[in-house]
């Protein structure tokens, strides 16, 4: 697929509506509601160290990264994380992840000093490698709901 630029902005509330279906497509552990997204999208857009960044091609909203910062004392300082990346499947392989990645990398190292940014996911091995990431740990999780 040929490469886009999309048009990369931070998220509003407003957006909600567009940013739903890709948000509940990306879920795989859990059936997201939407009363808890709205919270959610309202709370990350009210952090400031939290942004969620949207993908804009063709007026449409085409993707979306979760991305925030945190103190961690392994790290002497401050970490950024990217909760969440999703790219709507007609736009993969378009540039759009690679976009929001580095969008969030941006928001992330001018708005803070952070020591590293990490993702924590099995998925998409071979895309994260491929704009720089390398293998760090695995993660345990336990669910509480």
């Amino acid at each position: 697929m040929a490469e886009t630029t999309p048009v990369i902005r931070e998220a509003r509330v407003d957006d909600e509506a567009e940013l739903w279906p890709l948000a509940s497509a990306l879920a795989t552990s859990y059936e997201p509601t939407r009363e808890r997204f709205r919270a959610g999208l309202r709370g990350i857009t009210e952090d400031p160290r939290a942004a969620v960044l949207v993908a804009e091609h063709d007026g449409s909203l085409v993707g979306y990264v979760h991305v925030l910062v945190h103190e961690a004392f392994h790290a002497d300082g401050m970490i950024g994380w990217v909760e969440e990346l999703m790219v709507g499947e007609d736009q993969r392989g378009t540039g759009c992840g690679r976009a929001l990645m580095a969008a969030a990398e941006q928001w992330a190292t001018e708005n803070f000093d952070i020591a590293y940014l990490a993702v924590a996911t099995r998925r998409a091995e071979g895309f994260y490698r491929s704009i720089g990431y390398d293998e760090s740990a695995t993660y345990f999780k336990k669910a509480f709901r």
